[in-house]
């Protein structure tokens, strides 16, 4: 494993995307000491299928999954990304957007999330849930990040043995990091680091890799299935005090949107 190599791997079948997103890639600013390659994967039978089919080809120890559509702005993104990795050994995969505790329906919108947006506050207007809780420094602990982007420093394969379609690969993924005794973290952001393109999304095979993730990771979500709304925001407040790394005053800030957003309505 090459520890002073970076590695970007993106299945696509877009080639407009993918050059890009391969623009916004030769504007980063790679550190001192280190290379970056881009690998990428064509013809993937599944997220996962083509994410390991990326993981086999190259020897970087950092790797960054991440979708065609998605275009890094941060120019300092790589050194933004070894410094919270390098701060803790045990954090293993970093995301831009998770949740610190999956929903009972493990619909991760449905619940609490947090980090950065692109076009953050037009989302967050057009929800009157507001249930997105932008994060401004440090890094905060999450169970589970989406797909949009996904870094790791350690390898777990993914999980195409369950998965073979194109959701519900980025949360298993995230249980298999935590079974294996790693952190998912989600940086915080004064201003997005990306723009995600996606586009209006496509759910006609999202709810059906749901239920296979409920039923292959029983040992986490059973307990749930009782929780009631209260609980699960006491979850997500028990989540903010003990897993969110950054000031005080942040951390102030972000348990005070949990207050409101438990005044304002009921999960």
């Amino acid at each position: 494993m090459n520890d002073k190599k970076i590695s970007f791997i993106i299945c696509y079948n877009n080639e407009y995307y993918l050059q890009e997103c391969i623009t916004y890639l030769s504007e980063l600013i790679i550190p001192d000491g280190f290379e970056a390659d881009i690998v990428e994967v064509v013809g993937a039978k599944s997220m996962a299928a083509g994410y390991n089919e990326g993981m086999r080809r190259t020897d970087a120890k950092y790797k960054i999954y991440m979708h065609q559509d998605v275009f890094i702005t941060n120019k300092l993104f790589l050194t933004d990304l070894l410094q919270v990795f390098q701060e803790d050994s045990s954090i293993g995969m970093i995301g831009m957007v998770g949740t610190p505790y999956l929903v009972k329906d493990a619909v991760m919108w449905h619940g609490i999330r947090g980090g950065a947006f692109y076009r953050l506050q037009k989302y967050i207007q057009e929800d009157g849930l507001k249930r997105f809780f932008e994060l401004k420094s440090g890094y905060m602990e999450m169970e589970a990040v989406d797909g949009l982007l996904m870094a790791t420093q350690y390898d777990i394969p993914w999980r195409e043995d369950i998965f073979k379609k194109w959701d519900f690969y980025d949360v298993s993924q995230c249980f298999e990091f935590k079974k294996a005794g790693y952190k998912v973290v989600v940086p915080g952001q004064e201003q997005a680091w990306y723009i995600h393109d996606c586009g209006i999304p496509n759910y006609d095979n999202y709810y059906g890799e749901r239920d296979i993730f409920l039923e292959h990771y029983l040992e986490y979500m059973s307990r749930r299935k009782e929780e009631t709304g209260q609980e699960y925001l006491e979850k997500v407040e028990a989540c903010i005090r003990e897993s969110y790394h950054g000031s005080d005053e942040d951390k102030e800030r972000l348990l005070q949107m949990l207050e409101d957003f438990k005044k304002e309505k009921e999960l």
